[in-house]
């Protein structure tokens, strides 16, 4: 089981790329992959606005790279950490790429689907059903910080 200390780096990390996303004009979203060991498989940021792809997601692209890094698609045994809940895209990508646990910072009241609108990875239906870790249950700074990201970015979309 890979240590709070180790997650808690992750989530940092994910903030960093969710910062990078800034420079292009793309909502701050960033995720990073982790092997069982807690080594980084892939990393990811929005990409939609820079490079015009509807699917260039934080979590899609980390995914991507992590099944390169690992060179498979089945992600067994891996945690996927994200600042934002994931939409039904990414966690339809989160339960196919098979993780094992997803980790989230900040929830999304308008488009999650780890919970808060849909629970997308946790139907029952499904044959893989990764663990989810709440913003609830990430240090309080940290989920503040994936939070406040959001809020300014989009405050400042709204004054303009």
């Amino acid at each position: 089981m890979i240590g709070r200390d180790v997650l808690d780096a992750a989530l940092r990390a994910a903030i960093a790329e969710g910062e990078a996303a800034l420079e292009t004009g793309d909502v701050p979203v960033g995720a990073v992959v982790l092997d069982a060991d807690g080594a980084v498989l892939g990393t990811g940021r929005n990409e939609r606005e820079a490079t015009g792809d509807p699917t260039a997601h934080a979590e899609v692209l980390a995914l991507r790279a992590a099944a390169r890094a690992r060179g498979e698609w089945r992600l067994g045994g891996c945690t996927l950490v994200v600042t934002l809940e994931p939409c039904t895209m990414c966690a339809g990508a989160t339960v196919l790429s098979r993780v094992d646990r997803l980790v989230y910072g900040a929830r999304d009241a308008k488009a999650g689907a780890a919970g808060s609108v849909w629970d997308a990875v946790r139907d029952p239906r499904l044959n893989h059903r990764p663990e989810v870790v709440p913003p609830d249950l990430v240090p309080r700074e940290l989920s503040d910080r994936c939070s406040d990201l959001l809020s300014r970015f989009f405050a400042r979309r709204r004054i303009r």
